[in-house]
């Protein structure tokens, strides 16, 4: 049996936590939009990012590891790149 969970089973995972928690309007889920301009994921918003991934995925989130995440591609890789490690 394979643990590992598919990349796009993550990515969609992601999408409907970001519908579901964050309550961002799914027709602005865009793997090019950027977290903050696009999507308007503030401060608050991460803290409750990093909660909602944490509980989901199983892996802790630090703060410094966000700073070069701008857009839900970059997320997307981070979190399938924690997920699945190599």
């Amino acid at each position: 049996m394979n643990l590992l969970m598919q990349n796009d089973e993550i990515i969609n995972k992601i999408n409907q936590l970001l519908i579901e928690e964050i309550e961002i309007d799914e027709d602005q889920i865009r793997r090019e939009a950027d977290l903050k301009k696009d999507l308007g994921i503030d401060s608050l918003d991460f803290v409750d990012l990093f909660v909602i991934i944490e509980s989901n995925f199983g892996f802790k989130m630090k703060a410094e590891e966000m700073a070069d995440i701008k857009t839900l591609q970059d997320f997307y890789t981070y979190v399938i790149n924690r997920v699945n490690p190599n």
